[in-house]
């Protein structure tokens, strides 16, 4: 199992979560067989989202699909997110 971060800052959390729940299809097309969403203590609009995967390939083939961009961009993301992957040892 391969777990995928994104962190980055939104414009405002209630519309980027509504956008989020929106792409469900682009999870279930592109191999997402888990998710959570996580915010800052302090700033609702610092968000932390991972994604597992099966493959490494699906993993670290997520984060430059085109319609993943563009959604991210629609649903007021703001900056370059950091990304990184980790291979889950559970």
């Amino acid at each position: 199992m391969f777990r995928l971060f994104i962190r980055h800052k939104v414009r405002d959390f209630d519309e980027w979560r509504a956008g989020y729940e929106a792409g469900a299809h682009l999870r279930d097309q592109n191999g997402v067989v888990g998710h959570g969403v996580h915010t800052g203590i302090d700033d609702p609009n610092d968000v932390t989202v991972w994604h597992d995967f099966e493959t490494r390939e699906a993993a670290e083939a997520f984060p430059g699909l085109p319609e993943l961009t563009e959604a991210m961009d629609r649903i007021g993301v703001e900056g370059v997110p950091d990304v990184w992957i980790t291979r889950t040892r559970v």
